[in-house]
């Protein structure tokens, strides 16, 4: 279902204020657009869907609602965009509200299922349920039960105490009904919450309140419009704040259809050829995953060229590093943003695609210590005025620093060039944003790899994120790990095995 893939990314709807017609708080809705797929089967139950979260409409065609909301689904046909009808009481709406329209599809999870409770977070690590439940904004015996790592078809319960989070293994009897401790089972993970939220009975704590929610995903696409027409009119847009540029131009904040927070790319007149960029930019489009940022929408009619995309309000991770210099940020943070990274990279893995430019300038940073990975196949398409690599004048037009030895003398861009890439995004990351190879040109850095030399250990690099460093550079490209690899050493990096759950049983009730 569309709600099987949420994306992370920073909340959108604080920026839209509710839109309010004149009239009074008992008016009828506007008028609804009319369903273009069929209506459920007359023999069969409504499909009736909960808000997972707050959506504030982008476009008049579209529904807004609040979380909890119930939804009658009408229109499937579209994976990512949904016909809904808002199940209001007493037949009114909220004020100037549409009754129907589309609703993004990750937003919502069918009524009374187990993804439609708060408490249930879906596939999760056990590091990002830790991170989670460490948010400020949570009580003592905040909870969630996310899907098990090491053991498919059962869960886990994570809850924090107050000073520590704690995992528990919730485990499925042959004859039915789930389990903490053997001596006491229940039918339902329903059961199981309410049983533990009025008693602790064994467990560290009493459960409170589910942990929030602090991860927004992101809609597929800015509207249903613009799921296959993508190619957008520029007038649609506003520029309101430069956030960055670089040697293809510059980024932006900006407002789409005076409602849609997003960042747009303006690249400089004659950087790539629009077809070019045209078919990449297809692929790119269909490339879906929590850390990777999302593409919305082109303009590509005229220059300059406009990418648009999810907005990231932190901007490069290069900046972000730099400008805390270690006074906020520290190994476990620095970790973390890895993993994140190397997660999104996997997933390019998994779909035979290659980054070409992985560093730091181009992994963007949102709320709540999100980190995407950006600009994946765009360095494909750069017209490059000269690619002669061993003049450090033209150092610039292609990275070598942070380019594979092979990337560069035999033009063999590879899955494996991306890794040793993540090597030195890895030295940016524990380094605080220090260019790599400090002191040295471009063929310099060449000539000395090829007589085996590497980056030396930073002074405060753990031997093991070294280690792992120091595998992303082997010469031979195939002795490198894999991005799949990477992501669980990372995510693992701090203690993860099964020793780090806690047993019912041996707590005293």
């Amino acid at each position: 279902m569309g709600n099987s893939c949420q994306k992370s990314c920073a909340c959108l709807q604080s920026y839209m204020p509710w839109i309010f017609k004149a009239c009074d708080c008992e008016s009828k809705p506007t008028t609804p657009p009319e369903p273009t797929g069929p209506e459920p089967p007359p023999d069969q139950p409504p499909r009736i869907f909960v808000a997972l979260f707050d959506y504030q409409a982008r476009t008049d065609e579209d529904l807004s609602f609040q979380a909890g909301d119930k939804l009658e689904i009408l229109d499937t046909s579209q994976e990512s965009w949904w016909i809904a009808r808002l199940l209001v009481k007493n037949g009114f709406a909220r004020p100037g509200q549409n009754v129907q329209g589309y609703v993004p599809a990750n937003y919502v999870a069918p009524y009374q299922s187990m993804e439609a409770e708060p408490w249930f977070f879906g596939p999760i690590k056990r590091a990002d349920a830790e991170k989670q439940l460490l948010y400020p904004d949570n009580q003592e015996g905040a909870f969630l039960i996310r899907e098990s790592e090491s053991q498919r078809g059962e869960f886990s319960l994570s809850v924090w105490d107050g000073d520590a989070v704690k995992h528990y293994r919730i485990r499925r009897k042959d004859s039915g009904g789930f389990f903490v401790t053997s001596r006491k089972a229940f039918p339902t993970l329903n059961e199981l919450v309410k049983h533990y939220s009025s008693s602790s009975d064994g467990l560290c704590i009493k459960l409170g309140k589910p942990c929030i929610k602090i991860e927004v995903p992101a809609p597929y696409d800015l509207s249903y419009q613009t799921v296959d027409q993508w190619e957008i009119d520029r007038n649609s847009l506003q520029l309101l704040k430069r956030l960055g540029s670089g040697q293809f131009g510059e980024v932006w904040e900006g407002l789409w259809n005076n409602t849609t927070p997003v960042a747009i790319k303006t690249l400089k007149p004659g950087s790539m050829d629009p077809a070019d960029f045209l078919r990449e930019a297809q692929i790119m489009k269909n490339l879906r995953h929590p850390k990777l940022i999302q593409l919305y929408a082109v303009c590509t009619l005229e220059d300059p060229i406009y990418i648009i995309t999810e907005l990231m309000r932190y901007g490069s991770l290069l900046e972000y590093l730099q400008n805390d210099g270690g006074s906020r940020i520290h190994l476990q943070q620095q970790v973390d943003m890895a993993a994140q990274v190397a997660s999104g990279m996997a997933y390019l893995e998994s779909q035979n695609y290659i980054h070409r430019d992985l560093a730091a300038r181009n992994v963007l940073v949102g709320d709540h210590n999100v980190y995407k990975v950006a600009d994946f196949g765009l360095a494909r398409v750069f017209k490059l005025e000269n690619e002669n690599v061993y003049e450090a004048k033209h150092e610039t037009k292609l990275p070598v620093k942070w380019t594979a030895p092979e990337a560069i003398r035999l033009n063999k861009f590879s899955i494996k060039s991306d890794v040793w890439s993540f090597g030195i995004l890895l030295f940016e990351i524990i380094t605080y944003g220090k260019m790599p190879y400090a002191g040295l040109m471009g063929f310099q850095v060449l000539q000395k790899l090829d007589q085996g030399y590497r980056i030396p250990q930073p002074a405060n690099c753990p031997q093991e994120l070294y280690n792992i460093m120091l595998q992303c550079w082997n010469a031979e490209p195939k002795e490198r790990p894999t991005f799949e690899t990477l992501q669980w050493r990372l995510e693992d990096y701090y203690d993860m095995d099964s020793t780090a759950y806690a047993d019912a049983s041996t707590f005293v009730r």
